[in-house]
């Protein structure tokens, strides 16, 4: 029988990935370029080197909080990208997924100058944390509900490697869990915890290894099949 296509939508196995990722790509580069616009150059009445030096030692909050979030929708990035190597097609209720994903991407720059103005604030922590938890919890509900019954992947994904991802993912969401926590013993401790997020991911792990032997696993039996 043959397959029906309309547009770029198969009717028998499934709806094209292609458009999703193209916005994904798009929204992560809107989101990465619009936190940078959140740091103003001082305005020092008089200038000379020790008052602008001041006036930027004064900004370190706000660099602070644009390299943590540069940093970690740099990791969210990556860590869709990723999935997308064994992701063959997608579906409405996947789509809709990716929708509260990049929802929650572009608040970033948002909870980000929050941060940066507040950095010492209870509820501007909260705030970035929640943010933080939302953009991981659907990276997570996103990869569950594609590998699910190999529901829109293709072939067959080791256990292992389902797992291994999911760990992955979740660090960053218990991660903030806590420093939403701390930040009610001492914010600064809390503003800590969060600089120290990305270097779970930055960090190679077991699944970085897995997607690597996946990848050169696809390179040889495609070289095979020349």
């Amino acid at each position: 029988m043959s397959e029906l296509i309309v547009g770029d939508t198969n009717l028998i196995s499934g709806l094209s990935k292609t458009r999703i990722e193209a916005l994904t790509d798009g929204i992560f580069a809107i989101a990465m370029t619009l936190m940078v616009f959140d740091i103003k150059v001082p305005a020092v009445t008089q200038m000379n080197q020790l008052n602008l030096r001041h006036e930027l030692i004064q900004l370190w909050p706000r660099f602070l909080a644009y390299v943590i979030s540069f940093v970690m929708l740099g990791v969210y990035w990556v860590g869709h990208h990723n999935q997308y190597h064994y992701i063959r097609r997608t579906d409405r209720p996947f789509l809709w997924i990716n929708i509260f994903f990049l929802m929650g991407v572009s608040l970033i720059p948002f909870s980000t100058g929050l941060l940066g103005q507040f950095p010492e604030d209870r509820t501007a922590l909260g705030v970035y944390g929640l943010n933080l938890i939302m953009v991981g919890g659907f990276l997570y509900a996103h990869w569950s509900y594609a590998t699910r019954e190999h529901r829109l992947v293709q072939g067959h994904i080791p256990p292992e490697v389902v797992r291994l991802a999911e760990y992955r993912i979740v660090m960053g969401p218990a991660a903030s869990i806590l420093a939403i926590c701390a930040s009610f013993v001492s914010p600064r401790l809390s503003l800590v915890i969060f600089a120290l997020i990305p270097f779970l991911y930055l960090i190679p792990g077991r699944i970085d290894y897995q997607w690597l032997d996946g990848s050169n696993k696809s390179l040889e039996f495609a070289q095979q099949a020349r």
